[in-house]
């Protein structure tokens, strides 16, 4: 772990990186206007909102958001609203035209949901004293947490895409078939794995900081 952390880019680099794929977010939303594509619209719009809840967690909540978990959240959201995108002058997103996209961000996407879970977890672990989970049931739970999510995620696909062709407008989320369904299970439960195994190296502070909030409430 010691060598893989010292492999990443530096702090301050994480940062630099984090702030350009912001800036990347803000042209493909003007790419999204200009072109009158609003699929692009929403899905920058929304990952650029969600870009906004590490500096609002740390500010308003006092949750420390590690450079590394910054641009891992922001990674997850970039990766996913290029894929709408696509290349320039690419007349396909990157999602049809690359096989591996969707299985990419499927899987980086359920890693931050898996994050989520594994802190929230390790929080009430460590806040009552009445309740004790053992490393191989927080591992279930979140592989648990991460389907349900997908399972949740995929019928929300199902019925944006059955929305928007009653409405005749083009889907802001977009249905491959039942077989994409289950490959996107699969690298759902990958990034939960991930998450289950290396979580606690990197989401520790985070789990403290939801600890100490549920303490200061009991108090």
């Amino acid at each position: 772990m010691r060598n893989l952390a010292s492999r990443l880019p530096s702090q301050h680099r994480q940062r630099q990186l984090t702030h350009l794929m912001e800036i990347g977010l803000i042209g493909m939303l003007f790419v999204g206007i200009e072109r009158g594509n609003g699929g692009i619209v929403i899905n920058t719009g929304v990952a650029l909102l969600v870009t906004q809840l590490p500096p609002l967690l740390e500010r308003d909540y006092e949750i420390p958001m590690d450079p590394r978990l910054t641009l891992w959240i922001t990674t997850a959201v970039f990766l996913h609203a290029f894929g709408t995108v696509g290349l320039p002058g690419a007349t396909v997103t990157l999602y049809s035209q690359v096989w591996w996209w969707d299985h990419m961000t499927h899987a980086l996407s359920a890693s931050l949901v898996a994050g989520v879970g594994y802190a929230t977890v390790r929080a009430l672990h460590e806040h009552a004293d009445g309740i004790y989970f053992p490393r191989r049931f927080v591992a279930v739970f979140i592989l648990l947490f991460v389907l349900a999510f997908g399972v949740l995620w995929e019928v929300l696909e199902f019925a944006i895409a059955l929305a928007a062709d009653a409405l005749g407008m083009n889907p802001v989320l977009t249905q491959y078939g039942l077989a994409d369904t289950m490959l996107d299970f699969v690298f759902n439960s990958i990034g939960g794995l991930i998450v289950a195994l290396w979580g606690g190296a990197y989401l520790t502070g985070v789990s403290g900081a939801i600890r100490d909030r549920f303490e200061a409430r009991a108090d």
